[in-house]
């Protein structure tokens, strides 16, 4: 897949605010034509004393959730980059990064200032406990 290299530095960067405690939340948009599935939500949840991702998938007629830990995670969205989704936002309180392909698919990878103030609080409250 030639996405995999320049996908795995994004989600670098995902990492890194979850284990910085600054992630707010992930999301996969701006699909490729009218496709059934919409967007894909990234948020953090504790799950028997371990950090992992749920992923929201937001079909046009119903929502589908998975459970994967952080490293799953991975592979599972890249399935979606360029098929059917053009760009993956993921939004910290430092910084939001936009991962987008063009028209020719193109990848930029862009930082802006944070949307967010807070981080997720599933992801305070996690970083606290394991002090």
């Amino acid at each position: 897949m030639p996405f995999k290299e320049t996908f795995s530095e994004f989600y670098t960067k995902v990492k890194i605010s979850l284990e910085e405690g600054t992630f707010a939340k992930l999301t996969l948009a701006k699909t490729i034509g009218n496709t059934e599935l919409m967007n894909i939500y990234v948020r953090p949840i504790k799950d028997e004393d371990v950090l992992k991702l749920e992923l929201k998938f937001k079909f046009q007629q119903e929502e589908l959730f998975e459970i994967h830990t952080i490293e799953n995670a991975f592979p599972r969205l890249l399935e979606f980059i360029n098929n059917p989704f053009l760009s993956a936002i993921l939004f910290t309180t430092e910084f939001d990064l936009t991962y987008k392909l063009n028209k020719k698919r193109a990848i930029s990878i862009v930082e802006q200032f944070p949307s967010f103030t807070h981080a997720s609080p599933v992801i305070i409250e996690y970083l606290q406990s394991k002090k």
